[in-house]
């Protein structure tokens, strides 16, 4: 790829892929509302190489000129909240539609749209079934597209693990949720079952890792990997339950906190007043996101069926976890 038009790429994701389409000598647009915010990303480059561009998904002559000249295309707008005009309906499918639209007509040679794990249209969550329409979007507008999904995406900027991190710091005890206490009659005497299975189950994936399926997607053709037309289920090596990644977080950080079962019905509870905060930690939609396991569906083309071996949380999380230990970086082992 020559050229390469990436929507949504100061974003989390877009700074790793950026950084890789530079190294391989792409002359890369970033397409992005805000392009002086994204001018942190032109060192990643030569002088000239990488260009913000202001482009918002909703706006048909924006889009066109930022596609305008390209070879490949990538859509990684996204949003986890509804605000007003930035609805999922208006992001995730209309701009979706929009996107795959005019790379199609302007001749892109390949274009990879970046879902998520769990989208699906019957789902309760409304941002799992926007998910889900604007895949079916793309596929009619550019059915020669790429699609991935990935689980929950983790990385030094990450939004997931960094922010149970920050928790752990400053409670005293972390919430489990999707626990439902049970009383375990199968033995005598009785006793009280507070984990079950340990709540929702996630498989998260490494950044990279995502970059570089999005790099063999660009790449593919019907003969190698990443081959244009499939959706691609993302995860890693490992699947986790709720409890299992709060105890990651607390090996991680080095730090004893209590963890707390809780039903989905607290997490609706909690979702119904956070909602309200201009940037909410947890929202009802998430809390609803939260009832299904987010996991790499058994059959499905994945990481390995583009050629990568995902990468451990436990082998990446150690790179930037230590600044919430207590001592930092010069806490002990």
């Amino acid at each position: 790829m020559r050229r390469v038009t990436v929507f949504g790429g100061s974003g989390f994701l877009g700074r790793h892929l950026v950084q890789r389409l530079a190294a391989r000598g792409a002359v890369v647009r970033v397409a992005v509302r805000d392009p002086e915010a994204a001018g942190f990303l032109k060192p990643m480059g030569n002088v000239g190489q990488i260009v913000p561009v202001r482009a918002d998904v909703r706006d048909e002559a924006a889009v066109a000129a930022a596609v305008d000249g390209a070879d490949g295309v990538v859509n990684l707008v996204g949003i986890l909240y509804a605000r007003g005009r930035r609805s999922f309906a208006a992001l995730h499918v209309g701009g979706a539609a929009r996107v795959a639209r005019v790379a199609r007509t302007s001749g892109a040679r390949r274009f990879v749209h970046l879902s998520a794990l769990g989208a699906g249209a019957n789902s309760a969550s409304s941002y799992a079934r926007s998910k889900a329409a604007g895949e079916a979007a793309v596929r009619r507008e550019f059915p020669a597209a790429t699609i991935l999904k990935p689980s929950v995406v983790f990385g030094p900027e990450d939004d997931f693990f960094n922010r149970f991190a920050a928790l752990a710091r400053v409670l005293p005890a972390l919430p489990v949720f999707g626990c439902t206490p049970k009383l375990d009659t199968a033995h005598w005497p009785p006793r009280l079952e507070l984990w079950g299975r340990g709540g929702t189950r996630f498989q998260p994936v490494y950044v990279g890792d995502v970059a570089d399926a999005i790099m063999r997607a660009l790449d593919g053709d019907s003969t190698a990997h990443g081959a244009p037309g499939k959706t691609y289920e993302l995860g890693g090596p490992r699947v986790y339950s709720f409890k299992e990644i709060m105890e990651l977080v607390l090996a991680q950080t080095q730090r004893r906190r209590w963890l707390v079962p809780l039903p989905f019905f607290v997490a609706d509870i909690q979702g119904a007043l956070l909602g309200m905060l201009p940037n909410p930690p947890l929202t009802a939609d998430q809390a609803k996101l939260l009832r299904a396991d987010n996991v790499v569906a058994p059959g499905a083309l994945a990481l390995a069926d583009l050629g990568i071996v995902p990468v451990s949380a436990e082998a990446i999380l150690p790179t930037y976890m230590e600044r919430f230990r207590n001592r930092g970086r010069f806490a002990g082992p």
